[in-house]
């Protein structure tokens, strides 16, 4: 026999009291949960806004962005490189001047490659081809013209790899421009991975001892010029003209992509890595420049050996 005493049932006044209780709990909770609701909500308005406002902000400083002198022997944006892999010399662009399109000659092809630095495809070419553009320049059956820009500037972990790349390629140019096709070569043998933080000054640096041989006054020029970023704004601005312009000597409206290669005025758009395909596209470009120039049968030039 169970001695316990049975449990005392709840008065109705009880079951009343404690259903009050209960629903007050509730409103409190709600009242708590639309007030976290509330804070969230504005404080997600306030991030748009922020980012509205930094958008913004980036690009009226980008719009008021003073201009800066260019480096020398890139009139044009870019550099030219020709017989014995020499850079052909021309003054510096003034601050705001507009640049200098390299014309073309009919008896030597042309060849311009706009390239990013951290451009894969951009790597995928110069391993295929660097070889055979360093023998046309250095015979001088061509002329192998670069143009740094930097359109992939947000993609290195935050250190602007690309904008510090093309701006030690422009001290180059500026300082020992003869240097340049071998600086370059080896930036393209030394690339790093796009999503990477890239080379950093220090190791740029020493990119540029190795392509120079030496460490002279061009070279302690190119380190002052890569702690300063002394291009840098030139390389925003060359970037912007590439990539929101007319593509002079072309039917190019703008450089979408990188690599773009033009032998001329023609767009290569075959394999970026069968150099034999590419060897041909030049000696054709080459040989149509060449008729449109002479229209009275003559010898054609000499096309750029294999």
């Amino acid at each position: 026999m169970d001695n316990d005493a049975p449990d005392v049932l709840p008065t109705k006044n009880q079951r009343r009291q404690a259903t009050r209780e209960k629903a007050k709990e509730l409103r409190n909770a709600q009242r708590k949960q639309e007030k976290r609701n509330r804070f969230f909500l504005q404080g997600g308005i306030v991030v748009v806004v922020l980012a509205v406002i930094a958008g913004v902000a980036f690009i009226l400083t980008s719009a008021i962005r003073p201009p800066a002198p260019g480096p020398t022997n890139m009139a044009s944006d870019g550099i030219v490189v020709g017989a014995e892999l020499k850079a052909v010399q021309t003054p510096a662009l003034a601050a705001g001047a507009s640049p200098v399109a390299t014309g073309v000659d009919p008896n030597v092809p042309n060849i311009r490659i706009y390239v990013d630095y951290l451009c894969p495809v951009c790597g995928q070419f110069e391993e295929a081809n660097a070889e055979q553009l360093a023998t046309w320049a250095e015979n001088g059956t061509a002329t192998v013209e670069y143009h740094p820009i930097a359109i992939l500037t947000g993609r290195s972990a935050g250190s602007q790899y690309s904008l510090r790349a093309a701006n030690a390629a422009a001290c180059v140019a500026n300082y020992s421009p003869d240097e340049f096709f071998a600086f370059n070569t080896l930036m393209f043998e030394n690339q790093p991975e796009e999503g990477t933080e890239g080379h950093s000054d220090d190791e740029l640096k020493k990119l540029v001892a190795k392509a120079a041989g030496s460490a002279g006054s061009a070279q302690k020029n190119i380190e002052s010029c890569i702690d300063d970023a002394r291009y840098k704004t030139w390389v925003q601005s060359a970037t912007d003209r590439a990539t929101t312009e007319k593509v002079p000597h072309s039917s190019l409206d703008k450089v979408k992509a990188t690599p773009t290669v033009l032998v001329n005025d023609k767009q290569y758009t075959g394999s970026i890595t069968d150099e034999k395909e590419f060897q041909a596209f030049v000696l054709s470009v080459a040989s149509e420049t060449y008729a449109e120039s002479n229209p009275t049968p003559t010898p054609t030039p000499t096309a750029p050996a294999p």
